[in-house]
């Protein structure tokens, strides 16, 4: 037994603990006050910075298109306004096909390969949001490692939120701003699930469609919907062992395509094989992406196109307002509350609840007026 207790305190006793060293912050301060606060830019440092292709002002412009807060929707709707009419000068490209299928590699050897002979890409890629967590990855650049690091190239992913119609509306603005910066390709690149495609073709000139060989999907593709929006299908992947399925299910398609009726275009969808891992036939899909420009310019079809996007984008772009509007206003906020309530409680059905709560909005809209 011990006759006396050791205190810890004691400065003689192997106990004693020594004063621990303060840490440092897991975020430099210094670093803090030079880029996270920032200098505040004015409409007029945005839209020059941008003409002037500062990639730090275009990238800070996008956020603020992303951004969901009305005052930056406000400052961003006048930056795309004044430049808009150094914008529509690039060929929009959209690359779709089903998860797996290379369009990241793809995206990533074809961008290469039209910087080094001039060409500025920019590249937009749709990234889906998590119904949970409702964050996205963004993990795009990572699967294109020399066109991430290309001076002549931009990459921005954009995650989906859960709304297709509000990345379409963003992505469309996005591509306004990418054009004024003198980028004279924009490729758009999908998840490849759902609606995304139907999204993409919206706002794009030329849609390529990707696809695999042997992958069990060939009677899935030949089935009407992505194939008729399609203006090219590129079976990617055709390399090695692989390289005699690709070339067969070329084949299918083609004899699919001819059961398609005529194009509005005039144009006849090309198929052809890839392989994004060897750089086989990449530069086919520019090739024939400039004859598809030059074929619709010639029958005015590329022009119409356009101007039908445009318009696409009132409507949208009213729905989008409308929504807003009814259900950031306060009226509707409380009266859905109650008539969820309502609802559960099986007083009233949900259509009928839907239409009071439209009339008390409208009606609320009329006595400010």
């Amino acid at each position: 037994m011990y006759d006396k207790i050791i205190n810890p305190s004691d400065k003689h006793s192997a106990l004693k603990v020594s004063p621990a060293i303060e840490q440092p912050g897991q975020v430099n301060e210094e670093f803090l006050k030079r880029h996270v606060k920032g200098k505040t830019l004015s409409i007029d440092d945005y839209v020059e910075g941008i003409l002037n292709k500062n990639r730090t002002i275009l990238s800070r412009a996008i956020t603020l298109v992303e951004s969901s807060r009305y005052d930056h929707q406000e400052i961003a709707q006048k930056i795309i306004e004044r430049c808009l009419p150094h914008a529509g000068n690039s060929i929009r490209l959209g690359i779709t096909g089903v998860p797996g299928v290379g369009k990241s590699t793809v995206i990533d050897v074809l961008g290469t390969n039209l910087t080094k002979t001039g060409h500025k890409v920019a590249v937009l890629a749709i990234d889906p949001s998590s119904e949970r967590s409702k964050g996205s990855i963004l993990g795009d650049k990572t699967r294109m490692e020399d066109l991430s690091t290309d001076p002549n190239a931009f990459i921005r992913p954009s995650p989906s939120a859960g709304s297709l119609g509000g990345v379409a509306r963003k992505t469309r603005e996005i591509i306004i701003l990418c054009e004024a910066a003198g980028f004279d390709i924009v490729i758009v690149e999908t998840v490849g699930v759902g609606q995304s495609e139907i999204v993409a073709h919206s706002m794009v000139d030329f849609f390529l469609l990707l696809q695999l060989a042997n992958a069990g999907d060939e009677l899935q593709g030949i089935k009407r919907g992505i194939m008729e929006m399609a203006d090219a299908i590129a079976i990617n992947k055709a390399e090695g062992e692989n390289k005699q399925k690709a070339d067969i299910a070329a084949g299918q398609y083609r004899n699919a395509l001819h059961l398609f009726p005529i194009t509005e275009s005039g144009w006849t969808p090309n198929v052809f094989t890839c392989s994004a891992y060897d750089n086989i036939n990449i530069d086919k899909i520019w090739e024939t992406v400039n004859e598809y420009v030059i074929h619709t310019k010639q029958n005015n079809y590329f022009y119409k196109r356009r101007n039908e996007q445009n318009l696409k984008i009132l409507s949208e772009s009213i729905d989008s307002h409308l929504k807003e509007s009814f259900y950031t206003n306060p009226m509707v906020k409380q009266g859905i509350i109650e008539a969820q309530k309502d609802i559960l409680e099986n007083k009233v059905s949900a259509y009928i609840a839907a239409q009071k709560l439209i009339d008390d909005y409208f009606t609320d809209i009329k006595n400010k007026k």
